[in-house]
């Protein structure tokens, strides 16, 4: 009861000092809510994206409380020219571009009340009795965006309602179009004059879209579409879906769900992962793709996620050859280029550590005797790139240049590390030969010590990693280590990360004595830190993480960086916000096709925590429980209805399940 107490007040105290700074609010339907107060002056934007659409959504009020709307239009598929990285056609539409509504013979001037957001962005404002809903979301499945709109009668007395009937066309030029003339169109639909009883509500719509000139007309029906968006969400709620007592960061887990597998685009070379942001459609990364996201994949149970990342794979997979040069940083423009303007940045050991990640989770053997030669030769270019001092080299690292990465750096060696791990479970598996696998073994082992000889140091007083040889200043990436399990520099690695040089109210500098951030290094570290088993310490860190993110000034997911790219929503950082729980918090790693552990991190003031619906292992529907007993914990784990794990452990305890051996235990 004692322990009860305590936590009931930690969770008190800490959410008063939380609500003190934010803006946005948690809703009991799963949203979260903004109320505009009189003067509360604010803008801000988010990303949503469908198979052949993106939007950024710019909203908000000015400071005579007006509604702040742009929608910026990204097409990855309407190609222009030059056809490279950031050739996707984008067009902006501006608050203007809206229908002008008249009750009663005069313009509508409403006032702003309420935003909410859940995969839908959805604006509320009043005017003389009268209510006004916008929702406005991409089309799941055509270069679409739709603003519905609702309007209910509130005023006491029957009105008349006039909806403009607008449209405004514009093409683009021949010359920088890969497929001829686009044509982005701006309509209202549902428009009239209406005669609107008390308590009745009408709808209409805006649609927004693109299309080659050469295709037919966009045919749409707002409420089939707004319906196909709502089922997508509910589906990212259903799916692996994670209950702790924190409702932060259970609804920043919910929503980093959506973000992270709805930036998929269905290319006329198959469905691809992309970042998005304005800049990044139609292509995939090394360390985006491969090594963020489709880990992840593997077990959501999104088919449209998993077979990305089968197409990502097969990509990748094209470019092996006999002479090995390395794979390309990025395919891009539908798979049919490359880029590589940062030459090698340990692309290889990236590659085969999310391939052999993912076939170990998805656990279909055909799958992964498909990418077993990716993972392969990626592992034997990698060993060839192995210098005197036994780590791996490359030319930069995924930040391509942006911070000095030396020519052999922490981040390659240690995604090779995991990658040898990972890879032999897997070979073992696949019957391959045993000198093979357990070369691979070995080669890990040999890692692990070089690792640490040629990369451990003392910085800054810390006990923990040199980036690269000449490195004398901490850097964000020394947190690599602690997510692969090598944790011999935990204490001193952890003590540098939360540190002042390092940490920021924005999460991780990249490097000390700089203003960058970059989230993929804050979510890398919170993941390892608490692998390492210091989850009570990193608990706060992550609490105020997620806290800034979702209910802040800028909401509602995972950000990139800042300065560059300005905090835009990119889709896999939310890929690695998940990881955190899923690979931190609950420790899950694949060891073959049917097997895994968990080593479960239960926050010394959480009494339970749940990992649902995980979806892994050929199909397998796996439930993992975990409750406090005195001074252990309680782990249950199910499949498919039956309970093929309970024990009590030690908190931080691994615990090894294999699937195989369910068919005899009962429900």
């Amino acid at each position: 009861m004692r322990t009860l107490y305590l936590f009931v007040f930690l969770m008190i105290i800490s959410t008063a000092g939380a609500q003190a700074q934010n803006r946005w609010n948690i809703e009991p339907d799963g949203s979260i809510s903004w109320t505009v107060k009189n003067g509360d002056v604010h803008t801000d934007n988010i990303e949503m994206s469908g198979r052949f659409v993106s939007l950024i959504a710019t909203y908000g009020v000015d400071e005579k409380n007006r509604l702040v709307s742009e929608k910026k239009l990204v097409f990855p598929m309407l190609r222009t020219i030059p056809n490279n990285t950031h050739a996707s056609l984008i067009y902006t539409f501006g608050t203007e571009v809206s229908p002008i509504i008249k009750i009663n013979n005069q313009q509508v001037k409403e006032t702003i009340t309420r935003f909410s957001l859940r995969g839908i962005l959805t604006t509320e404002s009043k005017a003389d009795g009268i209510d006004f809903k916008r929702e406005l979301f991409p089309s799941v499945n055509k270069p679409l965006v739709v603003e519905k709109y609702t309007v209910t009668n509130n005023s006491g007395n029957d009105i008349t309602i006039e909806i403009e009937d607008f449209e405004k066309i514009t093409r683009t030029q021949p010359e920088k179009s890969v497929y001829g003339v686009y044509e982005i169109v701006a309509k209202s639909a549902g428009a009239g004059l209406f005669t609107l009883k008390n308590g009745e509500n009408l709808f209409f719509s805006v649609q927004f879209s693109g299309r080659k000139i050469s295709d037919n007309p966009l045919e749409a029906d707002a409420e089939d579409e707004l319906k196909n968006r709502t089922e997508f969400i509910g589906q990212m709620f259903a799916n692996l879906t994670f209950r702790s007592p924190d409702p932060v960061l259970n609804r920043m887990f919910d929503f980093a769900k959506i973000r992270a597998m709805e930036s998929i685009f269905e290319t006329k070379r198959g469905l691809v992962h992309s970042p998005g942001g304005a800049s990044y459609y139609a292509a995939i990364w090394a360390n985006d793709q491969a090594e963020y996201a489709n880990p992840f994949f593997a077990y959501t149970g999104y088919p449209t996620a998993v077979e990305a990342g089968k197409v990502s794979w097969n990509w990748f997979a094209g470019y092996m050859n006999k002479e090995y040069k390395p794979i390309p940083s990025s395919i891009i423009a539908e798979g049919t280029d490359f880029w590589d303007g940062a030459g090698d940045r340990g692309d290889q050991a990236m590659i085969a550590y999310g391939a052999s990640r993912f076939a170990l989770a998805l656990g279909d053997r055909k799958t992964a005797e498909e990418l077993w030669p990716l993972i392969e030769w990626c592992i034997e270019y990698s060993k060839r790139k192995i210098n005197s001092n036994g780590v791996v080299m490359s030319d930069s690292d995924e930040l391509e240049g942006r911070f000095p990465a030396g020519d052999a750096n922490l981040c390659t060696s240690s995604l090779l590390y995991d990658a040898l791990q990972s890879a032999a479970c897997l070979g073992k598996d696949l019957g391959k030969p045993e000198k093979q696998t357990r070369q691979y073994m070995n080669m890990a082992h040999e890692l692990r010590t070089n690792i640490e000889k040629y990369f451990g140091a003392d910085i800054d007083g810390f006990k923990t990693y040199r980036y690269y040889d000449g490195n004398d200043v901490l850097r964000s990436w020394i947190c690599i280590p602690l997510t692969v399990g090598i944790f011999e520099r935990a204490k001193g690695t952890a003590d540098a990360l939360f540190s002042p040089e390092l940490w920021t109210d924005q999460g991780l500098l990249t490097q000390a004595g700089t203003s960058t951030f970059w989230d993929r290094s804050t979510l890398y570290a919170l993941r390892g830190v608490i692998a390492a088993g210091e989850v009570d310490r990193a608990l706060k860190y992550l609490a105020g993480y997620s806290n800034r993110r979702l209910l802040g000034e800028h909401v509602p997911y995972a950000v990139e960086a800042w300065p560059e790219g300005s905090q835009r929503h990119l889709s896999a950082e939310s890929a690695l916000y998940c990881r955190v729980i899923t690979e931190g918090i609950f420790g899950f790693r694949p060891t073959g096709l049917n097997s895994f552990t968990i080593t479960p991190q239960l926050p010394a003031v959480w009494n339970e925590m749940s990992l649902l619906n995980i979806n892994a292992f050929d199909g397998r529907k796996i439930d993992i429980n975990i409750t406090r007993e005195i001074n252990k914990i309680k782990v249950i784990v199910i499949s498919d209805g039956k309970q093929i794990k309970n024990v009590r452990v030690l908190n931080g305890s691994k615990v090894e399940i294999n699937l195989s051996q369910i068919k005899n235990i009962s429900k």
